[in-house]
């Protein structure tokens, strides 16, 4: 071989080796993670889920891959996001935040396999066929956060007994869960003999404004709605109820132990493991229509001691004795 073949080799060899690297990164699967709101707002989500993917033998950065794409609170920028993940052909796309992003995704692909955690029914949503058969590309988990609602109210009303006017915070902009979570408030609150006042909330201008309205309305607590744009808020939304003295409960553990009174709904940890573990059974070969819709049936009462002193609040000793956790 003549020098000048040799040089070709080598410069030849040289170009080829970091598309060789990339060839090589490339076989590692890609997981496309859609999600409602941030990075920041949506962190509590990745232990369980990591947890959950690496017990089925996968581990970011070593044997799979994820593109990230958050919404920011913006719903509407779900589509495109969608869209993007299917063009970037990902192994799979995994849905966290409820049903907007999981619709997004379904919408955007019919033969991409999609995991979901929702709280609504998947089934009157249209995301799968039915929960044991779930057929088509999607499954994944469901909860009790929208159907324990009414369960909610009547915690509020154990503590206040004297209670009659009640206030519900909602996401206009979250329709799949905030109709049906809307509809069975308004029903307990008919048995109970109470009234409620719906209030809207969807930027953070609202917050502070609900607040307010709250007062007008000399309501005597609040019932936080599910939603994504008050999940990513639990902290903050805590710290309202603290500072403006109303009772509230919410569905997430954060809300209380950012100083909220009461705090009702699935544990985070059952949610988000089994989607990780899901998402990781996909890429070794399952198929979405042969994993049924996991059910997260457990729930968790989590009630703030301190607030409820600092807000003059005497517990039941029946409603202090069924509670799973108190803070003090």
């Amino acid at each position: 071989m003549n020098r000048r073949a040799v040089i070709t080799l080598i410069g030849g060899a040289a170009a080829l080796s970091p598309l060789a690297a990339r060839a090589q990164q490339s076989a590692m699967p890609v997981i496309g993670y859609l999600s409602s709101g941030s990075s920041e707002s949506g962190e509590f989500r990745m232990p369980p889920f990591r947890h959950g993917l690496r017990e089925a033998g996968y581990v970011e950065g070593k044997n799979v891959e994820i593109e990230y794409r958050w919404a920011g609170d913006h719903n509407e920028r779900l589509p495109e996001l969608a869209a993007e993940l299917v063009r970037r052909r990902v192994a799979v796309i995994v849905a966290p935040s409820g049903a907007p992003a999981a619709l997004a995704a379904k919408t955007a692909t019919a033969t991409i396999p999609i995991v979901f955690a929702v709280a609504t029914d998947p089934v009157e949503t249209g995301l799968v066929a039915s929960l044991n058969r779930p057929g088509g590309n999607l499954t994944g988990v469901t909860n009790l956060n929208t159907e324990v609602g009414p369960k909610r109210l009547e915690l509020l009303h154990e503590l206040l007994p004297s209670a009659t006017v009640f206030a519900l915070l909602v996401d206009p902009t979250a329709p799949a869960i905030t109709g049906p979570f809307t509809r069975s408030l308004e029903a307990a609150a008919g048995t109970l003999g109470l009234k409620l006042h719906m209030l809207r909330a969807s930027t953070e201008r609202d917050l502070d404004v609900t607040f307010a309205t709250v007062r007008e309305l000399r309501a005597d607590a609040l019932i936080i709605g599910p939603a994504t744009f008050f999940t990513v808020r639990s902290e903050r939304l805590a710290a309202l109820t603290v500072r403006h003295a109303v009772p509230a409960i919410f569905q997430h553990r954060t809300f209380a132990a950012a100083g909220g009174l009461l705090s009702y709904g699935s544990r985070d940890r059952e949610i988000y493991h089994p989607v990780g573990n899901y998402t990781g059974r996909i890429l070794k070969g399952d198929k979405p229509a042969d994993l049924p819709v996991q059910r997260v049936t457990s729930v968790e009462l989590v009630i703030n001691l301190k607030t409820a002193k600092a807000l003059g609040l005497t517990v039941p000793l029946p409603l202090l004795g069924r509670a799973d956790e108190v803070i003090e």
